[in-house]
């Protein structure tokens, strides 16, 4: 059954945050973004390990293990940044590593190669690519192959999802949905890529167009919802903030994978346009922020269950 858990809607300072967001020139909102997206408040995160999962300087990722001993879910983590930009030392957020660390899980993020140098089809390769690097090593970083989870924001929740419903990006790096046990994408708006491209504005059509180019088929390729059909990972969490375009994609999302009789939950979190949408990721974790509580349901759910 799809699950929706509406929570009362945002403070009236984070709606003026929004517009003063709104309000900024070019440069200056750039600026906000990249502060908006790193994040400057929560506790300081310790230094993982590095692993180079592939020959190009980006294919790298950040692990830290899990405390304790045996083998312990994992938790991996994609950035967002249009598919242009973004890196896991910046765009992860400062909560994640450490609270799902707290709650017995290993927590990675990764780098990926990014538009225009690389394609989306290589970008969700990487994915499965990284997944691959870390089950390699399990023994060795105490991870439990059957209680993994992909999580991304953004860009990168389109990149889960787009790995979680096209089984063909897993099956390049050697696996398969049966590796997965459950796909966590946070606020993203590219489920449906056509339609997305017929509601953005100016700005955000470019970014997609540079993303998706111009082919019908390549964009319906390039959707999870249009790659809904069965089979797909075990179970989705889709969240998101008070964006049109979002909420209206995450259901429909949703709607495909219900259809196909995959397990999902979509859980609506407050926050308003994009000051919202890099509030979710820059917060995820914080045990006051209203996203943590129903995301660390779940993963208890998932790993209880595998």
């Amino acid at each position: 059954m799809l699950k929706r858990r509406t929570i009362l809607a945002g403070t009236l300072a984070a709606v003026a945050l929004v517009g003063a967001a709104q309000a900024q020139n070019g440069e200056r909102l750039r600026a906000w973004l990249a502060a908006q997206q790193g994040g400057s408040a929560g506790p300081q995160v310790p230094a993982g390990e590095t692993i180079a999962y592939g020959r190009d300087p980006l294919q790298t990722l950040s692990v830290w293990r899990a405390p304790g001993n045996g083998p312990a879910p994992l938790v991996l983590f994609v950035h967002g940044g249009g598919w242009q930009r973004g890196d896991k030392d910046n765009a992860t957020g400062r909560w994640k590593a450490v609270h799902y660390r707290e709650a017995g899980y290993a927590f990675a993020s990764i780098n990926y190669r990014l538009v225009p140098a690389a394609t989306v089809e290589q970008q969700a390769t990487d994915v499965a690519m990284a997944l691959k690097a870390l089950l390699d090593r399990a023994d060795r970083l105490g991870l439990d192959r059957r209680r993994v989870v992909l999580m991304g924001h953004s860009a990168g929740a389109h990149l889960v999802a787009l790995v979680g419903t096209d089984e063909r990006y897993l099956k390049t790096a050697g696996l398969s949905f049966a590796d997965v046990a459950g796909i966590i994408p946070i606020d993203g708006a590219a489920y449906d890529v056509p339609a997305q491209l017929q509601q953005a504005g100016p700005r955000m059509a470019q970014t997609y167009g540079q993303a998706f180019g111009s082919d019908p088929a390549r964009q319906r390729a390039l959707s999870p919802t249009a790659q809904a059909a069965a089979p797909n990972a075990p179970a989705f969490l889709l969240l998101h903030v008070q964006r049109p375009d979002g909420v209206t994609q995450n259901h429909a999302l949703a709607t495909a994978l219900l259809a196909a009789h995959t397990a999902v939950d979509v859980v609506s979190i407050p926050g308003e346009g994009l000051m919202g949408h890099m509030e979710i990721n820059r917060r995820l974790g914080d045990p006051d922020y209203a996203g943590t509580a129903p995301v660390d349901r779940w993963l208890h759910a998932r790993f209880a269950g595998r």
